[in-house]
């Protein structure tokens, strides 16, 4: 898919499993915070965009793990933010997203990876993900590219806060790696709007990005 997921990994990898499910969550992240900012129309994107770059890819993974279509819900979220409802109700789809997604990642496919082997996967894909669109974004001044890193930085970020225990008792060096990754994607994207000048150091992000996955396998 659109959204650089191995979907036919998908059926047998957890992890692979929920990256899947982190970039979808990613997006609705952007599209959220970029509602709050005033940028409707990114936000309209945002909620749409995971539908036709993951979602539909992975209808048929959901499918067979007996999860429940929930891609409407992207749709009437972005609805929502077209027919400019408040804040307060685009935040009520927000939250019915995100438990669709947690209640989706409950039926994950099993290979026998621990919890934490699974979630420092997955947040290493995203922190990837994050740092290869700050390089996009900095080679001009659109906006989209920051607001996907700025997405995929922030699903990052929650799923490492969510499970920092398990990551650090399976492997101290990969939440060590984790932790100062996400310490330099905090100055490169400091909010859903993109800031006058992307000028944290590539190198060094990138050097953070491939320490992680080199951690994580």
């Amino acid at each position: 898919g659109e959204g650089g997921v191995a979907i036919e990994a998908a059926t047998s990898d957890p992890v692979v499993y929920g990256a899947a499910l982190a970039v979808a969550e990613a997006h609705v992240i952007a599209a959220r915070d970029a509602y709050r900012a005033g940028q409707n129309e990114a936000a309209a994107e945002m909620f749409a965009h995971p539908v036709s770059e993951v979602l539909l890819d992975m209808d048929p993974v959901f499918k067979t793990r007996g999860v429940a279509d929930f891609k409407p819900l992207f749709s009437a979220a972005s609805q929502a933010v077209i027919a400019g409802e408040s804040v307060a109700a685009v935040d009520s789809h927000f939250d019915g997203i995100i438990a669709a997604l947690r209640g989706a990642a409950e039926k994950a496919p099993e290979n026998g990876s621990s919890a934490g082997v699974i979630a420092g996967g997955v947040v290493a894909d995203q922190i990837e993900r994050a740092v290869a669109m700050y390089a996009q974004a900095a080679e001009g001044d659109l906006y989209g590219p920051y607001l996907d890193g700025y997405g995929y930085y922030m699903a990052a970020k929650g799923a490492f806060e969510r499970s920092s225990d398990a990551i650090r008792a399976e492997d101290e060096a990969l939440h060590t790696r984790i932790t100062q990754a996400l310490g330099l994607l905090a100055q490169a994207y400091p909010g859903a709007e993109r800031p006058a000048s992307l000028d944290v150091n590539q190198g060094k992000l990138s050097g953070a990005s491939a320490s992680v996955m080199l951690a994580a396998g």
